[in-house]
């Protein structure tokens, strides 16, 4: 087998005996790195700590990565209009902390028959919307209800990142000053 140091040095070809023995001598692993090679490739390492550092690093990637939820407002069509903007804000604030948006328009009974007035709702939904969103899914027919998903635009998810982050500096300042007024002594009556 062809044996590779923890310096990432070749040592050469060498018999199995001679590579366990180098790896008892140094106090590392033998891993096997490239069992398909001709002749099989193996590495001298701390196997512990190169699992451990593995770990680490999955972490550190998962604790980084933006996810992104689903959130629902639904409507109905002969929503009012002051309802409509209430309904519109909760969308909005979704939308700002970087989440996508499915607004769905429910039709009851003889509403079915008046699927336009659910078109021209969420129309007006996209139209409100369309400096912070981008309809990502256009309006579709499922069962009664009619709907359509909205997706921030990679400038409201930068705002949303910005403001999670300078949210997660202030909390520890917070609770500095906590301990603080904790910490200072009392006046005496």
């Amino acid at each position: 087998m062809r044996l590779i140091d923890d310096q990432n040095n070749q040592l050469g070809v060498l018999s199995l005996e001679a590579a366990q023995r180098i790896a008892t001598e140094k106090g590392l692993d033998l891993v096997e790195v490239a069992p398909q090679a001709n002749p099989p490739v193996c590495r001298l390492m701390d196997y512990g700590r190169f699992k451990f550092e593995t770990i680490k690093k999955e972490k550190d990637q998962r604790r980084k990565q933006n996810v992104i939820k689903l959130k629902e407002m639904k409507l109905r069509p002969k929503v009012a209009d002051h309802d409509f903007q209430t309904k519109f804000r909760g969308v909005k604030t979704f939308l700002e902390q970087g989440e996508k948006v499915k607004v769905t328009i429910m039709f009851r009974g003889r509403e079915m028959v008046h699927q336009e007035i659910g078109r021209k709702l969420l129309d007006r939904v996209a139209d409100a919307a369309k400096d912070i969103a981008v309809v990502e899914r256009a309006p579709i027919m499922e069962g009664r209800n009619l709907f359509m998903i909205l997706a921030p635009t990679h400038k409201t998810i930068t705002a949303a990142v910005a403001a999670a982050a300078t949210k997660e500096a202030a909390q520890p300042t917070a609770a500095a000053h906590a301990t603080a007024t904790k910490e200072a002594p009392q006046p005496s009556a």
